[in-house]
């Protein structure tokens, strides 16, 4: 072990337990319930960064929720790296499906469990012992960029990068905020899908109606949803949205057994598309509906209602327009709809899909660090999710080299019940990630 991969060691402990406390704080961007919470979690942030010797820390926001900026300026002739995570995380889904308390961040069997743990305060930990490791006097210019609403879109983003362009000026964007392959084995992450998102309701009657009165003529608004949600694709399960782009990339063996293992889809239950796995997950267009407002079946009579509503959720392919595509959904949910029911949608938030390259010098630097932290060589891979930074930060600083890198695992389960990270590849990410500033420093 080298004297670096020591100093970082001797920091994960300490590291972990701020990470705990991180978990505690319920900073769920998408609830404005908890936008007390959002701003304590960022002015934590803040003070860890002070703490840890970074000079230069602010809490900047624009329109959205505060998002913090650090710099430890660079030694002369030294690049300057920009390390991105956020702090925000999703709602937790209920209790109910948690073996532990979502917001109490538990240790069991070599994992650390909790809301946030992996996705993404994991990330901002990793970024947090790199700068202890250094005693906070790194070897390379460093710009930490923690955002507090990368969750719901990250919808000022832009106007942060514009209006702090100075400041987030960089040569290497390393956004910890993807998966790795497996469990011990890195993954730099080569293309991202985007998102898009619309609201559609649904209506049919001016008052809800006796269903043996009315019904079998008069048409109830969820019957009318349903049906018009089963447009979104054909009998193969692949989209049927007019107009999206289908990409394609490098595939890896993703197999069928490895996928179910993975997604938990249950025994019996087929897969939907055509394709091979890799290509479906990571350069096709994909639609879910996340969520339905109707009459709870605990509240339910024998009542035809009036309106429903659903949130359709669009994952962009690589090479696709997100806006574009978002209003070609709009445009379907709208002229789709059975039986003449008034229809109207209203488009979301949206963010563009993401081409990540490799090439230079300084991808090289990071794939030779990973692999030594690790002892195998990262996997070039794609990933079905959405980052919308990865593009905007390669817009807006041409030239730059933008990496994604992970702590999060398949196991992981973000935005799902029972997040959690491995602290094994934990410390292996904050070890790669130490190396690679001392790389590019050329020591």
């Amino acid at each position: 072990m080298s004297e670096l991969e020591a100093a970082v060691e001797r920091e994960i402990p300490g590291v972990i337990a701020d990470l705990e406390r991180l978990v505690a704080i319920p900073s769920v961007s998408a609830d404005p319930a908890h936008d007390a919470d959002v701003q304590r979690c960022a002015e934590e942030v803040a003070a860890l960064l002070q703490a840890a010797g970074c000079p230069e820390v602010e809490i900047v926001s624009e329109g959205g929720k505060p998002a913090v900026i650090g710099r430890c300026p660079a030694p002369e002739g030294t690049p300057t790296v920009c390390l991105y995570a956020h702090y925000d995380v999703q709602p937790t889904g209920g209790e109910q499906g948690w073996q532990t308390a979502p917001f109490t961040a538990t240790e069991r069997d070599g994992r650390l469990y909790g809301r946030g743990a992996a996705d993404d305060k994991g990330g901002l930990a990793v970024h947090l012992a790199t700068l202890r490791a250094f005693g906070g006097k790194p070897p390379v210019g460093i710009t930490f960029f923690i955002e507090g609403e990368e969750e719901v879109g990250s919808p000022s983003l832009g106007t942060i990068l514009a209006r702090h362009a100075d400041k987030l000026a960089c040569d290497l964007f390393v956004i910890t905020d993807s998966s790795n392959w497996e469990v011990g084995v890195p993954a730099f992450t080569t293309s991202l899908r985007g998102l898009a998102e619309c609201y559609v309701t649904v209506q049919t009657l001016g008052d809800p109606v006796h269903s043996g009165q009315f019904g079998g003529v008069a048409p109830d608004a969820l019957t009318a949803l349903c049906k018009l949600l089963g447009t979104l694709h054909d009998d193969r399960g692949d989209v049927a949205v007019a107009g999206l782009h289908r990409g394609t990339g490098p595939e890896l063996d993703y197999t069928e057994e490895r996928f179910r293992a993975e997604s938990g889809v249950l025994e019996g239950v087929g897969l939907i598309g055509t394709g091979s796995i890799s290509e479906r997950l990571w350069y096709a267009p994909s639609v879910s509906v996340v969520g339905l407002d109707a009459r709870p079946v605990e509240q339910a009579s024998n009542t035809l209602y009036p309106s429903a509503r659903a949130k359709v959720s669009l994952r962009v392919a690589p090479g696709g327009d997100g806006a574009a595509e978002q209003a070609a959904l709009a445009e379907h949910l709208r002229t789709h709809a059975p039986w003449g029911v008034q229809v109207s949608v209203t488009e979301g938030e949206s963010g563009p899909p993401a081409r990540l390259s490799l090439d230079g010098a300084l991808a090289e630097a990071a794939k030779a660090a990973f692999t030594e932290a690790f002892g195998v060589e990262p996997v070039p891979m794609g990933m079905g999710g959405s980052i919308p930074m990865a593009q905007e930060f390669a817009d807006a600083v041409p030239g730059a080299t933008v990496l994604v890198t992970a702590v999060c695992d398949p196991g992981s389960q973000i935005h799902g019940f029972n997040e959690s990270l491995d602290l094994g590849d934990f410390a292996k990410a904050c070890k790669a990630e130490a190396l690679l500033l001392r790389k590019l420093a050329g020591a």
